[in-house]
């Protein structure tokens, strides 16, 4: 028995209000397609082996490596069952061999129980189970925050199928936790049908919130037509999505892939195309969410990348989740990596206050693989995570709150996700990345976002947050920070990044007010001010990369490495400063006297060498660095007066900012910004562009 959103409604509505409703929160699912590189994130034939507690490892970080040693070598070591794609029945049914057990405490297919105790009204879940073969059980299991576990329940069938329901409060999950359930195949194959998570509520309590889908996208076409269809050829959405708007900024039209026909066909009137000027991720969001807000048919916008798989049913569970909300509350997903699909690499995220940066939030492990450790193996997974903010890569926001707070800041690119999380957060809006909803995307960790134009975006809008939201004096560690960043730039022979990061600063010093102007133009600006500079021009063609020639031998033939001891990074932070002075050798100018890989391209390494050959993280090429003096000498100059400057203005920038925020981020002035490519005529098909 399969229950769709759509339905849950129709039965809301048909009740009285006099008596409760029950509603689905979310149902058992299968991968799309049969597709087995993701199975481990719904079904699980393997058993658990709870990981070690922390408080048994010991404090010290010696102690935790060798825990993570023994981790992977128990994982290497265990067998890995396998899960044939013919036992994948439906997108809900899965069948489980003769004698064989495999467990739903999966991603996808565990109930979060900790996240739904915390955040919404329902107090008590129902867990129904559909059985088909003599002799199958299901057992149900509830974890605790430290990731113990205890049967709950069990039921057996008797003859050919059987449907069983357990209810199951939410009251002892108050720090963490998951319930699941196990089935047992004993004397034949058992087809578990599909499992219901459902609750009782008032009739107006029930879920009936709809979307707008927002995405932005830039010359991707193939990929987001893709996601489009799949959007558009879920059944569970419907009823669900109102509209799906897709801000096209590139050059290469969503319009004109192969795939898009299909797309359109799927979404019908449901889609949307707009066009306009690049301006960003901030402007193409901030243009669905001012088009929701103005349409005024969906209660939520969901902003969406544009090259990312989606779990289509993820949508679904953030809809309901964010309905059942006690208050108005943003609800985000998780990313997986789209090249290790079972690879977790964005759980939750939160800003260190101090230093002013993003990162995975206390408690997190990035990168970890569904694959070798299950989910009811992993002691960290059962803690509740509490963020700041979620990626706009998945992210359901109210429309309430945008009424409320404004849109996105108009920073593009980078930190607008995060700036409005906090700003929500501020106004007493929380954001919870739910489990159990979640896209594929690739990982940030695959990027060359630190050096290249990417790199002016990330300080500027860092900047421009923690002015707005920093609540240490000029920005805690921030500013410090940020200089000991250009030096290590600047002994890396990465000059162009330091110009990047210099016109970063220069513009924050400028002061709020430009910030919509520039949307359009800064991109082009910034390739301009990097032309023709060594680090910032790649060698993509092999044959055209010079040859490498060391200057003398290592000392004691051993190459320096890229990991070096605590002790050892403070010498080299005294000395490399100081041997930038020093002319560089001849030869050096023709020959780069290394090769460096991207992964281990340090500046305590790239420093040591008069040129170098360094590739880049996104494997497209690499860039012949070589080492100039006075160079060195007239960006350092530049490095130390942005930051005295910075020091001496912080508090005064910060009114400035905070002041100018209600304006730049309102309906109103993002209108403005738009009206060169706002629509003034018909609609077309079950396409409108807006363009130009």
């Amino acid at each position: 028995m399969t229950v769709t959103h759509t339905q849950v409604h129709e039965a809301a509505e048909s009740i009285q209000e006099a008596g409760n409703v029950r509603v689905l929160l979310m149902r058992q699912i299968l991968p799309v397609e049969r597709d087995t590189d993701v199975i481990k994130l719904y079904v699980d034939p393997d058993p658990a082996q709870l990981d070690a507690d922390k408080y048994d490892i010991g404090h010290s970080r010696a102690a935790h490596e060798a825990n993570a040693i023994a981790t992977r070598i128990q994982n290497a070591t265990k067998g890995i069952s396998a899960i044939h794609p013919d036992q994948i029945v439906s997108r809900t049914g899965f069948r489980i061999e003769a004698g064989e057990t495999v467990s739903f405490g999966t991603y996808f297919n565990a109930f979060p129980a900790s996240y739904w105790r915390r955040h919404t009204i329902v107090d008590t879940v129902r867990l129904t189970v559909h059985l088909e073969g003599t002799g199958g059980t299901v057992i149900v299991y509830r974890s605790m925050a430290n990731g113990r576990s205890q049967r709950v329940d069990s039921a057996t069938v008797e003859g050919a199928s059987g449907e069983f329901s357990f209810d199951l409060p939410l009251k002892p999950f108050v720090d963490g936790g998951w319930y699941w359930y196990d089935v047992v195949s004993a004397e034949g194959d058992v087809v578990v049908q599909g499992a219901e998570w459902t609750a009782e509520v008032a009739p107006e309590d029930a879920p009936k919130g709809t979307v707008t889908v927002g995405i932005t996208t830039m010359n991707r076409q193939d990929f987001c037509a893709k996601l489009l269809t799949q959007l558009g050829q879920d059944p569970a959405l419907e009823g669900v999505v109102d509209e799906v708007v897709v801000m096209e900024q590139g050059k290469d039209k969503v319009v004109d892939s192969e795939y898009f026909p299909e797309a359109r066909e799927s979404l019908g009137d449901r889609l949307r195309i707009i066009e306009q000027g690049n301006i960003g991720g901030s402007g193409g969001f901030a243009r669905a969410q001012y088009e929701a807000l103005k349409s005024g048919r969906s209660d939520y916008v969901l902003m969406l990348d544009d090259d990312v798989e989606c779990e289509t049913e993820g949508l679904v569970r953030a809809a309901t989740f964010g309905d059942l909300c006690r208050r108005p509350t943003i609800v985000g997903g998780h990313m997986f990596s789209i090249y290790q699909k079972t690879q977790l690499h964005s759980f939750g995220e939160t800003i260190e206050p101090y230093s002013f940066w993003w990162g995975s939030a206390p408690g997190v492990t990035p990168a970890w693989d569904f694959a070798e450790r299950n989910l009811r193996s992993t002691r960290w997974l059962h803690a509740r995570v509490d963020v700041d903010y979620n990626g706009w890569f998945m992210c359901l926001i109210p429309v309430q709150v945008l009424r409320e707070v404004g849109l996105s800041l108009p920073v593009f690119i980078k930190w607008d996700d995060s700036e409005f999380g906090l700003r929500a957060k501020a106004a007493g809006y929380p954001t919870v990345s739910l489990p159990g909803a979640a896209v594929w995307h690739v990982p940030w960790t695959d990027k060359n976002d630190a050096l290249d134009w990417q790199s002016y975006f990330h300080v500027r809008n860092r900047m421009i947050a923690a002015l707005l939201h920093s609540k240490y004096p000029r920005g805690g560690r921030l500013l410090r920070e940020s200089f000991n960043h250009q030096v290590k730039h600047l002994v890396s022979m990465q000059y162009s990044t330091v110009e990047l990061r210099h016109k970063a600063l220069e513009d924050v010093l400028a002061g709020p007010h430009a910030l919509h102007g520039v949307l359009g133009s800064t991109l082009p600006e910034l390739k301009t001010l990097v032309a023709g500079s060594d680090d910032a021009t790649i060698i993509a063609d092999p044959a055209e990369l010079p040859e490498v020639k060391r200057h003398k031998l290592p000392r004691k033939g051993k190459q320096p490495g890229p990991v070096i001891s605590g002790r050892a990074a403070t010498l080299q932070a005294l000395l490399q400063p100081l041997r930038q002075l020093r002319g560089p050798r001849t030869d050096a100018r023709e020959h780069p006297e290394a090769e460096i890989k991207a992964m281990d391209a340090r500046w305590h390494l790239i420093g040591r060498y008069d040129s170098a050959l360094v590739s880049m993280p996104d494997g497209t090429g690499a860039a012949f660095y070589r080492r100039d003096p006075r160079r060195f000498k007239e960006l350092m100059t530049r490095t130390v007066e942005i930051h005295r400057r910075l020091v001496a203005e912080w508090d005064e920038l910060a009114q400035q900012y905070r002041a100018a925020l209600p304006e730049i981020t309102s309906p109103e002035t993002w209108e403005q910004t738009f009206e060169p490519w706002m629509t003034s005529g018909d609609e077309r098909d079950d396409v409108t562009t807006a363009g130009a």
